[in-house]
């Protein structure tokens, strides 16, 4: 049998710090209120002219470096982004281009806050059927073009960052396995209503509109049914995981995960706080900062997992 494994992770965040106390400059909000809220304290933001691309390279290269390999080994690229720069081509090509890459495929892939876990089980499926040797997987989103910095109640929650992953033909597997789920029935909670093919003209329709209370629910109920899902399909307990490595939307959300799986807080990697929700780009950095740090170490049992609008939520299981 043929699997996938990752050979090294990369991330990157921009410069420039928002923090809480900027915002309640900017509207009506407190430290206080967006911390006991959200738990997130500041959240990196773009400089004008630095795009999606931009911050996936700086990951991108990063994740190269670390896993050994350079730009002609890789096969496959892979970019989950809802911000990206340009209608086409899409970012991958033009990150394909940055890196040096050429002739394998690339290509975006659009899920919103799951659009890394998409891409992930994409390119581990490309290697084990044998279309690729070595992909590199990112997940990069310039979130603050398109938030609204007057309403309070979405611009305390996001950010801009990239994470990568690159990952690698194995004889055993590394990502053990993945589940992705979706129902655009409730597409209407969380959206940007404008788009190229449907232009709206109202006030907000380029912004992210977000019905938070009814969002906090559908993730916390979803989220609990594929912990569920993921360890039934392995025929593992609860115990058999060593870290939760949690999309960064929201500490009672990533919380209430972490009761499902009888997971301490300290076996939980935790980025909301100085990332804010970063959408797809918020698992890959999260593991890469944990990888970077020590916590994370080779033959651990991880539990990716992420929950984002359309709906769609998903995880991966990956032995580290």
């Amino acid at each position: 049998m043929r699997y996938s494994r990752i050979a090294g992770t990369g991330g990157y965040l921009p410069e420039r710090v928002l923090t809480n106390a900027d915002l309640a400059r900017m509207v009506d909000t407190t430290d206080e209120w967006i911390v006991d809220r959200t738990g997130v304290r500041k959240r990196h933001i773009a400089a004008e002219g630095e795009t999606t691309c931009d911050l996936a390279e700086h990951a991108s290269r990063r994740a190269l470096e670390a896993a050994g390999v350079g730009p002609g080994d890789i096969d496959l690229v892979v970019v989950g982004t809802a911000t990206p720069d340009m209608i086409f081509p899409s970012t991958a090509c033009l990150l394909q281009e940055r890196l040096d890459i050429h002739d394998g495929p690339a290509f975006d892939l659009q899920a919103v806050c799951t659009g890394f876990l998409y891409a992930l089980d994409i390119a581990d499926k490309f290697i084990r059927t044998g279309s690729a040797d070595r992909a590199l997987v990112v997940g990069a989103e310039t979130f603050s073009r398109i938030v609204d910095w007057t309403d309070r109640s979405t611009c305390v929650l996001f950010g801009d960052g990239a994470g990568a992953v690159v990952i690698e033909a194995a004889e055993v597997p590394g990502i053990v396995s993945t589940h992705l789920h979706a129902d655009g029935r409730y597409q209407s909670l969380l959206n940007v209503p404008s788009g190229v093919s449907r232009r709206c003209d109202g006030a907000g329709s380029g912004y992210i509109q977000m019905a938070g209370s009814e969002v906090f629910r559908a993730a916390v109920k979803a989220l609990d049914r594929i912990v569920d899902e993921t360890l039934a399909a392995n025929r593992l307990a609860k115990t058999d995981i060593d870290w939760l490595v949690p999309h960064q939307a929201n500490t009672r959300i990533i919380a209430a995960t972490a009761k499902k799986l009888d997971l301490p807080m300290s076996r939980v990697v935790l980025t909301v706080e100085d990332h804010a929700n970063t959408s797809a780009a918020s698992v890959p950095l999260a593991l890469d900062c944990a990888v970077r740090d020590g916590r994370i170490r080779r033959g651990e049992l991880l539990l990716l997992e992420a929950f984002g609008g359309g709906f769609t939520w998903g995880s991966a299981l990956v032995r580290y």
